[in-house]
C-alpha cells in the first residue's frame, strides 16, 4: 500500500492505492482519494494524517512541528557498549561479583567502579567530575548513583585485607590486589609463562592532602616539589598485558622500592625476572648499579643533548637504520619507526626515528627561525619576553642575529630518541617495548594521553588507592581492545578510537503514549570496533 499523486485536468489529486495479485498479473487499486492536494497542503491536511497514522507505526514517530511539544534526549552509547562487553569478557565483573557477595553494599558497586573506570578511559578528571560526567552516557543503573557512591567503591577497592602475607615493605596488601591476581589466574593457560615482565613507575602529585600515609614529599617527576605525591608502578608481561600497579609514598626511593617489588612480582605471579623501563633523567645511578647487581634488567631512555658522548660518538656513528614500522602516508596505522643500533665503549645504545615527526620537528623550526629574522628587523627590543627563539639566538656586542651552528645542531635530533639497556633483545624489540610502556606512564601523568588520573582530591589511602586502580583496570581494557583490534587487522589510534565512539549517540524521542530510539550514524572506526568485539551495531530505528 501507498500514496501517489493522481493528475487530472489542472488539478492534482492525492490517493491511497493497493496492490494486490490477481492470478500472475500484478494489479492496483484505488482504496480512497484524499482530495485536491493544493487544498490539502494550504490547510495542513497533510501533516495531519502522518500525524495521526503514525501512533500506528511500530518503527516511526513523525512529529509534526507546532502541533506537539515531543520530549527528547541524547545520549553517547558507543563508549558504554564496547566496554562493557569487554568488562564481562575480561572477567573483572566476574572477580568482583565474587569479591562483593557477602557484603552489605545499598549500591551497586560494580557498576560504580566500572563507571569510574569508563570515565578514566575517555576524559580527564577526578570523580567529583565523572558524577557529572555520566549523565551524557546511556548507563543503564546510573542514575542511582551520587558522588558518595564514587568514593565508597573507591574505598572499597582499596582497603586492605586481613592476611597481610606477601605484602611490600611499603604498602599493605589490598582488594585490589586480589583482583589483579585473579584476574590474571583466568587468563593464565598450562603453558603460560612470566620469564619476563616490564615495569615502569613514576611520581603523582595531589591537589588534596594527599590521605594518611601515601601523599609524603619527594623527588617529583613531574617538577613539583612544592606538593605531596605518591609513586606508582605498574608491571606488564612481554605481550604488553598489564599485570598490576603498586602504590607506595612520594619519599620512596627507586632504589629501595625495585628490589622488594621484583620478590613480590616473583611470589605473586611466578616472575622469572623483571626489567624496568624508564627514562635515566628519572632514575639514579645507585639505582642502576643496584639493579644490575641484583639481576634486573632495563631499557633507560637517554638524554641525547645533555650528554657529551652521546652527541659526539654515538648520534654521528655511520650506518643504515632498520625500518620496523613503514611509514603509510595519510593512513591511520601507527606512527613510522626506524631503529640503529651503536655500541660505545661496552654500552649498547638503540637511535630510534620516526620519519614523519622529523618532518614535523623540522617544519616546526623554519617557522620559529623565519619568525624569528622578522623579530630581529624591528630591533632588540622586540625580543624581550620571548624565550621560544632563545636557542636559536646569537647575541654579540654589537648585534643580534639567527646562530645558524644551533640551527644545524637541533637538526640532528629531528624525529630521534635515544635508548640503552641491558637486555638481550633485538633493537626493534626494545624500541617497540620502550614505546609502548612509554605510553603506559601517561596512566598516571597529567599530560594529554591515553589516559589520566589527576587532579586527585581524596584525602583517605583506601579511596586514593582505588582512584589510581581504575586508571590501571582502563589501560586493561585498553589492551584487550588493541589486541582484538590487531586480531583483525585493524591498527588504529587511540585518540581516533575515542572520537568515533563518542560520536555513536542515540535519540529518545517521546510523545504522547508513543516512544522510539533512533541511532546516529556509525561514522570512522566505529564498525571495525564492533566487528573486533563481536557486536552488532543497535538498530538504526526501535520503538519500545
Amino acid at each position: 500500500m501507498f500514496v501517489r499523486v493522481k493528475k487530472t485536468g489542472e488539478y492534482q489529486y492525492l490517493q491511497i492505492v493497493q496492490t494486490y495479485r490477481e492470478g500472475r498479473k500484478v494489479k492496483q487499486r484505488v482504496l480512497s482519494t484524499l482530495g485536491r492536494l493544493d487544498k490539502l497542503q494550504e490547510k495542513g491536511e497533510v501533516d495531519n494524517i502522518i500525524h495521526s497514522l503514525s501512533k500506528y507505526s511500530s518503527n516511526v514517530l513523525m512529529l509534526l512541528t507546532g502541533k506537539s511539544l515531543p520530549e527528547s534526549q541524547v545520549l553517547k552509547i558507543g563508549p558504554v557498549l564496547i566496554f562493557k562487553r569487554l568488562w564481562e569478557e575480561s572477567g573483572i565483573r566476574t572477580v568482583l561479583g565474587q569479591l562483593l557477595k557477602d557484603r552489605k553494599y545499598q549500591f551497586d558497586v560494580g557498576l560504580a567502579i566500572f563507571i569510574t573506570v569508563l570515565h578514566r578511559l575517555f576524559v580527564s578528571g577526578s570523580d567529583r567530575s565523572c558524577e557529572v560526567w555520566m549523565q551524557d552516557y546511556a548507563i543503564e543503573g546510573s542514575e542511582t548513583l551520587s558522588l558518595h557512591h564514587f568514593y565508597r567503591a573507591m574505598a572499597f577497592l582499596g582497603t586492605p585485607l586481613d592476611e597481610q602475607g606477601g605484602k611490600n615493605p611499603f604498602a599493605p596488601r589490598c582488594i585490589k590486589d586480589l583482583i589483579e591476581e585473579r584476574l590474571f589466574s583466568r587468563r593464565r593457560t598450562m603453558f603460560s609463562q612470566l620469564d619476563l615482565v616490564f615495569f615502569d613507575t613514576t611520581s603523582i602529585y595531589f591537589e588534596g592532602e594527599g590521605g594518611n600515609e601515601i601523599g609524603q614529599y619527594g623527588n617529583s617527576k613531574d617538577h613539583r616539589p612544592d606538593r605531596r605525591q605518591m609513586v606508582v608502578g605498574a608491571a606488564f608481561d612481554d605481550k604488553g598485558f598489564p599485570l598490576c600497579c603498586e602504590i607506595w609514598p612520594g619519599n620512596t626511593a627507586d632504589v629501595n622500592t625495585l628490589i622488594p617489588i621484583a620478590d613480590r612480582l616473583n611470589k605473586r605471579f611466578g616472575v622469572k625476572k623483571m626489567c624496568v623501563v624508564v627514562d635515566r633523567g628519572m632514575i639514579s645511578q645507585d639505582t642502576i648499579d643496584a639493579m644490575e647487581t641484583k639481576g634486573i634488567d632495563y631499557i633507560l631512555g637517554v638524554m641525547m643533548r645533555k650528554i657529551k658522548r652521546v652527541k659526539k660518538e654515538v648520534l654521528t656513528r655511520q650506518g643504515r637504520y632498520q625500518e620496523v614500522i613503514p611509514e603509510k602516508p595519510g593512513s591511520k596505522a601507527p606512527a613510522p619507526l626506524k631503529v640503529k643500533q651503536v655500541w660505545h665503549e661496552d654500552e649498547r645504545y638503540i637511535i630510534c626515528l620516526n620519519p614523519k615527526q622529523a618532518r614535523k620537528d623540522k617544519a616546526d623550526r623554519e617557522i620559529i627561525i623565519e619568525s624569528l629574522k622578522e623579530r630581529l628587523k624591528q630591533g632588540p627590543k622586540s625580543m624581550i619576553g620571548n624565550k621560544g627563539y632563545s636557542k636559536y639566538l646569537k647575541v654579540t656586542k654589537d648585534a643580534m642575529q639567527v646562530d645558524t651552528s644551533k640551527v644545524k645542531e637541533e637538526e640532528r635530533y629531528d624525529g630521534k630518541w635515544l635508548l640503552t639497556t641491558s637486555l638481550d633483545m633485538a633493537p626493534e624489540q626494545v624500541a617497540l617495548k620502550y614505546k609502548e610502556l612509554w605510553m603506559v606512564e601517561h596512566i598516571f601523568r597529567d599530560v594529554k594521553s591515553i589516559l589520566e588520573t589527576r587532579p586527585i582530591y581524596h584525602k583517605v589511602n583506601e579511596t586514593i588507592r582505588g582512584h589510581v586502580f581504575c586508571s590501571f583496570l582502563g589501560l586493561v581494557l585498553k589492551k584487550e581492545l588493541d589486541r582484538r583490534l590487531e586480531a583483525n587487522g585493524k591498527n588504529l589510534e587511540w585518540f581516533q578510537v575515542k572520537q568515533d565512539l563518542k560520536s555513536l549517540k542515540e535519540i529518545t524521542i517521546e510523545e504522547s503514549d508513543s516512544k522510539i530510539k533512533l541511532r546516529t550514524q556509525a561514522r570512522g572506526s566505529c564498525h571495525a570496533i564492533f566487528q573486533a568485539v563481536g557486536m552488532a551495531l543497535p538498530p538504526t530505528i526501535r520503538k519500545i
